[in-house]
């Protein structure tokens, strides 16, 4: 049996409200790539969510 190999994706998910005053939901969800990160938030946070999500060790990746 193999383990997947999950990585720390962050998100911040900006909240409805009047004119976006509201700070941004900050979550963490573990996942083996950026489209099952996706997948995973916009099931739990509902299917058109606006969030940004990166990986720290992606970002910090020269490009």
């Amino acid at each position: 049996m193999t383990e997947k190999n999950l990585r720390e994706y962050r998100a911040i998910i900006l909240l409805e409200g009047p004119a976006q005053t509201q700070p941004g939901l900050q979550v963490t969800v573990m996942a083996t790539d950026g489209d099952e990160a996706y997948t995973l938030l916009e099931e739990k946070y509902g299917n058109g969510t606006v969030f940004d999500l990166h990986n720290e060790e992606d970002a910090s990746t020269i490009r």
